[in-house]
């Protein structure tokens, strides 16, 4: 038992390092900022390390910003959740059954499909927003496809801060992280399982909602976490397909604050607050995933 407990303690060491590294130090970093006070000659960020001597000025200033008149925070805030909504059940509508698909008839080409759907990856997420760009300006290629080849007039300005392109842009960069956990969730139920309820009398779309969706509850969750928490930070694709501060998002408010030095403050105030709205749904998809666990055995 000694030998064993002393192996397993080897092997999570260099993983705590890492993580004490990469995540706790950096977040206590960000704590030290939200808490700090500002150089009054420079107005340059000056953490405070000591948490005994922390000052909330920096939440107190975001908070009163958050609604009213000078309220400019919480209307961003609000339109990057409607926003992240949208897009993730967009995701869903169309990552779901492709996977599906995938799992339940690709066969032997299973292995191919997946290729398909890993293919994105390969391409740096600039790269592909950058496509876009092409592809919904005036002259690009999404108007002449809708002036059906000159027949109708249509000068959409796509890229003239529009919400709808926003999520459009979201919902293409992060599709691939859904449909790889959704796959993997549903290639994992039995064929067996499926077999005995069309046995039973049930039809397919009884199965598919007595049987197959149920057991695919927690994958559906994972990736939904999985494509819901690094869009609630994105601030690229919202730059890149709109630049509008008509759609600006929760993302941007941080980064335009971290730009300016007299503002890193309260980006980092910014960023605890995203952090903490953030975790609810991580502990819930921990809960859930202990039920789980619990319930198998």
């Amino acid at each position: 038992m000694r030998r064993r407990r002393f192996l397993w303690v080897a092997l999570a060491t260099p993983g705590v390092l890492w993580l004490l590294l990469l995540f706790v130090f950096p977040f206590y970093v960000v704590l030290s900022l939200a808490f700090g006070t500002l150089d009054p000659l420079f107005l340059s960020p000056v953490p405070i390390w000591n948490p005994m001597h922390w000052i909330p000025d920096q939440f107190t200033y975001v908070l009163s910003h958050l609604a009213g008149a000078a309220g400019f925070y919480g209307p961003a805030i609000l339109r990057t959740f409607a926003y992240v909504f949208i897009a993730s059940v967009g995701c869903l509508l169309i990552a779901y059954p492709v996977a599906y698909y995938v799992s339940r008839f690709g066969g032997k080409r299973k292995g191919m499909l997946l290729v398909l759907l890993i293919a994105p990856f390969w391409i740096s997420y600039m790269m592909r927003m950058l496509a876009w760009v092409n592809l919904l300006q005036i002259d690009g290629w999404i108007n002449k496809v809708l002036s059906f080849g000159g027949i109708f007039n249509v000068h959409i300005a796509w890229l003239d801060g529009r919400p709808s392109t926003v999520i459009l842009g979201l919902i293409y960069g992060y599709i691939p992280y859904m449909i790889l956990p959704l796959y993997a969730g549903l290639d994992r139920i039995e064929n067996s399982l499926l077999e005995a309820a069309r046995d039973l009398g049930a039809s397919r779309w009884s199965t598919f909602r007595r049987v197959t969706l149920p057991m695919s509850k927690s994958a559906v969750v994972a990736s939904l976490l999985l494509v819901t928490l690094p869009m609630v930070g994105d601030y690229f694709t919202n730059d890149l397909l709109s630049a509008s501060p008509s759609t600006a998002m929760f993302g941007n408010l941080i980064n335009t604050a971290i730009e300016a030095d007299s503002q890193v403050g309260k980006g980092a105030a910014l960023l605890i607050i995203m952090f903490v709205v953030l975790l609810a749904p991580m502990l819930y998809y921990v809960r859930m995933t202990e039920k789980a666990e619990g319930g198998a055995v």
